[in-house]
């Protein structure tokens, strides 16, 4: 396909940004000379999925914004990355994406929000929490999640158009407080117990990994930790006040 010629020709003289730059050229060309279709590359995007590539793509680029926020790369947090690519692809392949990534990761200044505005428009939204689950993995590979990095992810959070809610249900996941699980449901702690068994309802059904369309093994990962979560914080409600 021309798209990945034009990504290897951009690489070649630009690096990084190159890349990016003739893969969207490439992508337009493509859709220009079709397969039957006429439609540009901005034509019907929220109903197109991202492919495993692209997606790969814009995952490395998030995983380096995440782990370049405070400022200095963690080996720990290089290796939940690296970890994650070897238990999905492969060694071999692993090693030659993670090439790749090192380019990102030490070289190039990338745009959160390019990438962002291109995973809206090709990913359902439960996807991109799951994402943002992924995200903050990788902040607290290293042992703890820094503010830097809540505040980048949160930033990213926004870009990916998640609500403030389903945002701090995720960190709540990350980051302990006295009121976690509470945070989970997205409920006040002076919500009823039938408020409290609503919210559970609904939540067990918004995170169960049935509803995340992917192949991608993290983005899948993440939906069942997510899940577990939800049905931990509302045992742990139910203990509290002996809710039946």
């Amino acid at each position: 396909m021309i798209k990945w010629f034009a990504a290897i020709l951009g690489y070649y003289l630009f690096r990084f940004p190159g890349a990016i730059l003739g893969f969207l050229v490439g992508s337009f060309i493509d859709n220009l000379r079709g397969d039957g279709r006429a439609k540009t590359v901005f034509s019907d995007m929220t109903r197109q999925s991202v492919s495993p590539a692209d997606f790969e793509l814009n995952l490395l680029s998030l995983c380096s914004i995440v782990i370049k926020a405070d400022g200095q790369v963690s080996q720990r947090e290089m290796d939940y990355v690296r970890q994650y690519f070897v238990g999905t692809y492969g060694k071999d392949k692993a090693n030659a994406i993670f090439r790749t990534f090192n380019e990102i990761n030490k070289k190039h200044e990338i745009s959160a929000q390019r990438i962002c505005t291109f995973l809206n428009q090709r990913t359902r939204y439960e996807v991109r929490l799951q994402l943002l689950h992924f995200l903050f993995g990788i902040a607290q590979a290293d042992g703890s999640v820094s503010k830097p990095e809540v505040v980048k992810i949160r930033e990213i959070a926004g870009y990916l158009r998640v609500s403030l809610r389903d945002f701090e249900s995720i960190m709540a996941m990350f980051i302990k407080s006295a009121d976690n699980a509470y945070k989970i449901l997205e409920i006040e702690k002076s919500a009823s117990n039938d408020e409290v068994k609503k919210a559970y309802r609904t939540m067990a059904k918004k995170y169960h990994p049935d509803r995340v369309n992917t192949e991608n093994e993290a983005i899948k990962k993440g939906a069942e930790e997510k899940f577990k979560e939800v049905q931990l914080a509302y045992e742990t409600i139910q203990k509290e006040r002996g809710i039946s």
